[in-house]
């Protein structure tokens, strides 16, 4: 029953309630005065006139548009007459509209597509009734990483209005509806994902509400978005992605100290992140141990080891462990480990080249010393900054000390392959008296271009990892900067024994050259260890960053060791 209405005074709509509860099961109701406080009544038990009403109004719905009201008359069985009210307006323009439907009609099914459709199948209905309201349950659609493209077509005929339809997402167990607005007859697309996924013991329907008109026929059809699908995973899961990077570096240590093991050389930080960081080298001992965690002698064993709860358990207990994420932010995880590499190796080839131009061209060093004399004075004056300021700070100054070292020896080496160019016969004999003080003991060696070369492979990678750790201690160091005025000392301080730890550490390793630790009795020992530390930080830090740091700093301590063993 549709009636457009130019002016009115006072008009009151009745329509009886008795005869259409044996044919229908709701009445629907809906207006474009949007300013009016009560326009819809039910009259109690009246034949020919309404002695005793209710206001129903404070039920109806208030859309951008309309307002409208769905009422179940089995609900109101008390009810005779449902009564519209149009109070007197002069020179508007409105409609009103009302209509009685079995729900069954109006409700109508959806399965949504699979997951790993990808987007090439789809499935539709068409609604051909002239209804006002429709509701499409949206089947198999409660986990938050589902994402979905609905298509609304509409096709109007003998229309030469402009109509409004509105489309309403429901979803039953949040708060998180969400309203769009097609001029029809149009062609709308509707992106539909979850921010909370459906609870276990939750049995209702998500569904898509249509506001529509009696004069359009309708086409609802839905498929899979991969796109949107990426970007809850990149929502819900982006903060672990640091975790995934960090694993991928270390699995690339590990691959580069066992080849100056094997073979004397270290490879190239990219060579070793193609070749070792692979997938399968940690996912599959996290899915054995979160699958042996739900024996009751797995977990007994477990607590008694006083370790953590897997954080893959975590995620699945909040709903949010999406199928294959793992193997998704693990090839995230490498690229951008990978160009962290390239961007880092850039930078320090570009601040040697201007080191360079604004400095005295260095020579590589001729004696290489473990500990210079100048290398415990500034490892306890860090320390010290750490112990009075921040643990963050002290970190960042050792991350910059750290930088500068690299750096000179970049130029060092630079300016060796310049001369090299110049003069080849001096670089000749150069060459083959390094060659022969490599013969001697490990602190009178000579450092070769070769074996500087393999420093700086080996350096980049410490570079990237030590990097990280600066990132993801950030946090502290941008909350003691902004209190600075109210304390000079950061308490508590969660990052300071990271760094009594992470200085001597990095102090060491900065003046760490691959040919004084080739022979340590350590290095095989050593180039074991960041495969399973690799698996820890998946494991243990993927949903709790603050845990990673302390993965990393282990086989950097053990680099370091090299060096006395």
């Amino acid at each position: 029953m549709l009636h457009q209405i130019q002016e009115s005074d006072k008009i009151y709509f009745t329509f009886p309630l008795a005869n259409h509860r044996k044919i229908y099961t709701h009445v629907y109701c809906q207006s474009t005065m949007l300013d009016t406080n009560s326009w819809i009544f039910g009259c109690i038990n009246s034949t020919s006139m309404c002695r005793q009403g209710v206001d129903l109004s404070w039920k109806a719905e208030l859309l951008p548009t309309i307002k409208s009201l769905t009422l179940r008359l089995q609900d109101y069985p008390s009810l005779s007459h449902l009564v519209v009210y149009v109070p007197s307006i002069h020179g508007s323009k409105f409609v009103v509209d009302c209509e009685f439907f079995k729900k069954e009609t109006r409700s109508i099914q959806l399965p949504v597509t699979h997951l790993f459709s990808f987007g090439l199948s789809s499935r539709k209905v068409i609604l051909n009734t002239s209804g006002l309201f429709y509701n499409i349950e949206l089947l198999n659609f409660g986990q938050i990483y589902q994402a979905f493209k609905i298509n609304v077509v509409s096709k109007c005929s003998g229309v030469k209005e402009e109509i409004t339809s509105i489309y309403k997402l429901h979803i039953p167990w949040s708060y998180e509806d969400s309203l769009t607005i097609a001029q029809v007859p149009s062609a709308t697309e509707i992106s539909v994902k979850l921010h909370i996924a459906q609870p276990e013991n939750d049995s209702h329907v998500a569904l898509l509400k249509m506001y529509t008109s009696s004069d359009c026929q309708y086409e609802v059809t839905v498929k899979t978005s991969f796109s949107q699908i990426l970007g809850q995973v990149v929502r819900f899961h982006g903060g672990a992605l640091p975790a995934y990077v960090i694993s991928s570096i270390l699995l690339a240590y590990g691959g580069q100290l066992y080849s100056l093991f094997s073979t004397g050389h270290c490879l190239e930080y990219a060579t070793m992140l193609d070749k070792e960081a692979k997938p399968y080298k940690v996912d599959p001992f996290v899915i054995m141990v979160k699958f042996l965690l739900g024996y009751k002698w797995f977990k007994e064993f477990w607590d008694m080891l006083l370790l953590p709860e897997l954080d893959a358990i975590v995620l699945t207990s909040q709903s949010m462990c999406f199928p294959l994420v793992s193997l998704i932010l693990f090839l995230f995880g490498t690229c951008t480990a990978y160009w962290g590499g390239l961007l880092s190796s850039m930078s320090v080839r570009l601040l040697s080249s201007l080191w360079l131009t604004l400095k005295r061209p260095s020579e590589l060093p001729k004696d290489i010393k473990i500990i210079s004399p100048d290398l415990p004075i500034l490892t306890v004056v860090l320390i010290i900054v750490s112990w009075t300021t921040c643990g963050a700070f002290a970190i960042l100054l050792t991350y910059l000390y750290y930088v500068f070292k690299i750096v000179h020896l970049q130029a060092s080496l630079t300016t060796f392959k310049n001369s090299q160019t110049v003069n080849p016969k001096h670089s000749r004999r150069s060459e083959k008296k390094s060659n022969h003080h490599k013969d001697s003991t490990v602190h009178h060696l000579r450092l070769s271009a070769s074996d500087a070369e393999d420093s700086l492979r080996m350096h980049s990678t410490v570079i990237n990892l030590l990097t990280w750790i600066v990132l993801l201690s950030m946090p502290s160091l941008i909350y003691w900067l902004k209190n600075l005025r109210y304390y000079f000392k950061l308490n508590p301080d969660p990052c300071k024994p990271l760094a009594f730890i992470l200085i001597p550490t990095m102090a060491v390793l900065g003046n760490t050259y691959t040919a004084s630790i080739k022979s340590s009795k350590l290095l095989k020992t050593t180039s074991q260890f960041p495969l399973p530390l690799a698996v820890g930080v998946i494991a243990f830090g993927s949903a709790h960053l603050y845990r990673v740091p302390c993965f990393v700093f282990i086989p950097l301590l053990l680099h370091a060791l090299c060096n006395f063993m």
